[in-house]
């Protein structure tokens, strides 16, 4: 396959990356560089390793079975109390999950567009959630991939440029891809692995290579698509950490992103501030759109919905999600406590779908002569004892939080 094939395979991989690059992530990466300096870059390259894993399953089950994560999910349980557990643990995880977290996806990219108009993101955040509702609306696939392609593509070059402007440490760099445990970075190292090994992406991925390829013929394509795009992902969100890496002392405390495009001015000039925002905002729309249909299919399939991207349920739980995220960046209200909830419930639910997605992609009456080879086994097992010590470890802090303990 030419180069040129490559590119134009691109495309539901990129979802994903427009999905897993949001504020959350900008956020996660600019505190860790600040505070780490270059030290926690091998845990993004592991993220890298591991979405790719278990993204390429998700893919391969959406390709060749023609159902999404949902659908297997609810057909995998004779049990019909076993089934309906299922279902309102999707529904409540990716439904209720994706719905607190779309405030913070659009308040983030209105933040990137504030600093660079001066307009309150009070302001921005509506305009930008009533575009992306109206981008979901036409109920175009195509349309929607190539904007949010355009997006991450637009994303990489602010970010990538940003972290060239400003002069990595290039021998610091490279020593940043050895792994180590620097004394209070484990909870920066689950949240770096947290924002890229996105639960909801599994049921966003299995849904979208329906749309854009016929069958299992093409899941050549699909690997290409999955494998350039996280890998773009992952540099994204690494030269977001060199970035803030270079432009800080080792030790610096960021208490807000949408701030580091003002602190990092007087050190590396305008352009970067200005790349900073145009980045924050790309990270912002994408997400913002992605979040809505990803629990769109989730909360369809999981309720044996049609996942037409016009059918009319389909557009009342994206609706519903864009809504909510609209209404609390207009009143400025970031709801904490729905996001405590969302992290609690995708705690439980990622390691829960990661031990079911390779269970599913053994089954052959389902997936025949595609289903895992054993190397494929040992590897997504392994991907998947870090995603359970992921969610243990975002139950304990959570529960920290809380004061449980």
């Amino acid at each position: 396959m030419h180069l040129l094939d490559r590119l134009k395979s691109i495309g539901p991989g990129a979802m994903v990356a427009a999905a897993f690059i949001g504020p959350g992530t900008v956020t996660t990466a600019s505190v860790t560089g600040a505070r780490f300096g270059y030290a926690l870059i091998w845990t993004i390259a592991f993220s890298m390793v591991a979405t790719i894993v278990l993204q390429e399953m998700s893919a391969r089950l959406g390709l060749v079975s023609r159902e999404g994560l949902g659908e297997a999910l609810r057909g995998q349980f004779d049990n019909p109390v076993a089934s309906a557990l299922s279902v309102a643990l999707v529904v409540s995880a990716i439904g209720i999950g994706t719905a607190a977290y779309e405030t913070g996806n659009i308040f983030g990219g209105a933040a990137g567009l504030e600093g660079l108009t001066g307009i309150s993101a009070n302001l921005w955040g509506p305009a930008m959630g009533l575009i992306a509702g109206a981008l979901l609306w036409t109920g175009k696939y195509d349309l929607i991939e190539k904007a949010l392609v355009a997006l991450v593509s637009l994303m990489a070059l602010s970010f990538l440029v940003d972290a060239t402007i400003i002069g990595p440490d290039l021998g610091a760099l490279a020593m940043g891809f050895v792994p180590s445990v620097p004394e209070g970075s484990t909870f920066l190292i689950t949240g770096l692995i947290g924002t890229t090994v996105v639960g909801y992406n599994l049921f966003l991925h299995a849904g979208s290579v329906q749309e854009r390829w016929a069958g299992p013929d093409e899941l050549g394509e699909s690997r290409v698509d999955t494998v350039l795009s996280i890998l773009v992902g992952g540099f994204i969100t690494i030269a977001i950490l060199v970035t803030a890496a270079a432009a800080f002392p080792v030790g610096t405390s960021i208490e807000n992103v949408s701030t580091m495009a003002e602190q990092i001015e007087p050190l590396v000039g305008t352009h970067a501030k200005v790349l900073f925002g145009i980045g924050l905002f790309a990270a912002g729309f994408t997400s913002a759109t992605t979040a809505p249909l990803a629990g769109a299919y989730a909360t369809a399939g999981a309720l044996g919905w049609d996942t037409d991207l016009r059918s009319t349920k389909f557009r009342a739980v994206w609706g519903t999600i864009l809504a909510v995220g609209i209404v609390f960046s207009a009143l400025g209200y970031s709801p904490v406590q729905a996001i405590l909830f969302a992290q609690v419930a995708n705690g439980i639910l990622l390691p829960i779908l990661a031990v079911f997605l390779i269970y599913v992609m053994n089954d052959r009456d389902i997936l025949g002569s595609y289903a895992n080879s054993t190397l494929q086994n040992v590897v997504g097992g392994a991907v998947t004892l870090v995603v359970i010590w992921l969610g243990l470890r975002t139950l304990y802090t959570v529960a920290g939080d809380l004061g449980v303990f």
